[in-house]
């Protein structure tokens, strides 16, 4: 289905090379449509698509702000630009077009819990990490009530596939495309030989319980959650994001932006 935005939203950082694209954009799209502009983490309300100027972190932010599902593009105006991957001098261009209708990819996000308590959706990855460095953690990792792995490690990745080339992949996890429905479940330093990644269906209940010490939850690198030994983490399938679709498909990024 092609959408036809009425009504923009533009978040924006507000450095200085940021607020120049942003006049620019901002000056050859407000008479065709209305343009909300905001900072990052400001609820934006009822807009048809929203740009973000900035890196993956800006966009990660944005998407945790969003009370509801609303197509996002980003414009990279940071380092690698997985998730923000329009490049600035393309930006201008790639907004005219969408003025004109667009197309939206689905991605898939993880529901995240604690005792019950509703974090934000993850859209790269969830990592329960040790609180102090050079003490590893003690954990079961559970799949569907059948316990997965017990293990001793400094910790651990539960990713979606979009977020299989970010810290998973770095962590030595598989990359996922985006079109596959699953959880990617990466030990970190893993105190055994047997420890491997793990793919599970997206629609899995993945449990971790804490057996020992305190430890860190880290939401997309946004949000830290400290988790008290004994407690459980649950990690089910979430609410989908959007994505405008661009030219660009998922192996041809890989190539571009990993493959150097």
């Amino acid at each position: 289905m092609v959408i036809k935005p009425r009504k923009v939203g533009i978040v924006c950082r507000g450095e200085s090379e940021d607020l120049r694209l942003l006049d620019e954009i901002t000056d050859r799209i407000k008479d065709e449509v209305e343009v909300v502009i905001k900072g990052v983490g400001d609820e934006l309300g009822d807009v048809d698509v929203i740009i973000c100027m900035g890196g993956d972190g800006t966009l990660l932010r944005t998407l945790h702000a969003l009370e509801s599902p609303i197509p996002v593009v980003g414009i990279n105006m940071g380092g690698v630009g997985f998730l923000a991957d329009i490049p600035p001098e393309d930006a201008v261009a790639t907004v005219l077009k969408i003025l004109e209708g667009f197309e939206v990819e689905r991605r898939e996000r993880l529901a995240v819990s604690i005792g019950g308590e509703r974090l934000p959706y993850a859209m790269n990855e969830a990592v329960v990490l040790t609180a102090r460095p050079a003490k590893i953690l003690h954990f079961a990792i559970f799949v569907d009530d059948s316990e997965l792995e017990r293990l001793r490690a400094d910790g651990v990745i539960f990713a979606t596939p979009t977020g299989s080339t970010a810290y998973a992949m770095s962590a030595g996890g598989p990359i996922v495309d985006p079109r596959v429905d699953a959880c990617i479940i990466v030990p970190l330093a893993p105190f055994a030989l047997s420890a491997r990644p793990v793919v599970v269906p997206a629609d899995s209940k993945v449990r971790l319980k804490l057996l020992e010490k305190n430890a860190e939850l880290v939401m997309d690198g946004q949000l830290y959650r400290e988790i008290e030994s004994g407690e459980e983490i649950e990690i089910t399938k979430g609410e989908p994001a959007f994505f405008v679709k661009t030219a660009e498909n998922f192996f041809s990024k890989v190539k571009s932006k990993l493959r150097i």
